[in-house]
């Protein structure tokens, strides 16, 4: 019994005499969510290809490239390009007026870091393009007067891929309903180092 106590109070005395030691912390591994991967800056170089088809027959590849930076937690940087030209169009009247439309590009861009290599990519996106045209008569003028009035076509789309690093992807595809042209977009990104 008293080798019993004796082994008891040992044990005791060595709990007691023994420092707390902290657990072991397992290692961290980068959260693919965490706020520091959110917020991480990065730029990156973002290429926007409008390719029109009619039916199989490739008719134009627009390219568009340029940077922007991602979203920290103070600032989210935009990239905006703006391409295009002012097309006349007759607006009729008395005195027989004349307004431009702008035609061409449009692309507003924001980019922010969903995970380490891979970054969403918010686009809003406009495209017109004159194609035809459409005769109009003025009974009104002296002579008569005929002008020729553009046919302006559009797209525009919204969108937010997720994307990585190196990744080129195509987003979406159109029919134009009066022409019967498709134009497919594709979208794709890469870190600047």
């Amino acid at each position: 019994m008293r080798k019993q106590w004796l082994t008891g109070v040992a044990v005791l005395w060595i709990a007691a005499g023994v420092p707390n030691l902290p657990a072991q912390d397992k290692p961290k591994t980068p959260d693919q969510n965490s706020e520091e991967n959110r917020f991480s800056r990065a730029s990156l170089k973002v290429q926007v290809v409008f390719t029109e088809y009619e039916g199989e027959k490739k008719l134009k590849s627009l390219p568009y490239s340029f940077l922007v930076t991602t979203r920290t937690r103070d600032t989210w940087p935009e990239a905006k390009i703006r391409v295009g030209s002012r097309v006349p169009v007759y607006t009729g009247g008395e005195h027989a007026s004349i307004t431009y439309m702008d035609v061409g590009t449009n692309i507003d861009c924001r980019a922010e870091t969903v995970a380490e290599g891979q970054y969403r990519i918010f686009l809003n996106l406009e495209r017109s393009w004159v194609e035809g045209e459409v005769t109009v008569t003025v009974e009104k003028a002296t002579p008569p007067q005929a002008f020729r009035e553009p046919v302006v076509r559009q797209y525009r789309t919204e969108l937010s891929p997720i994307l990585k690093d190196g990744q080129s992807i195509e987003t979406s595809l159109a029919t134009d309903p009066l022409s019967g042209k498709v134009v497919k977009l594709e979208v794709s990104v890469s870190l600047v180092k």
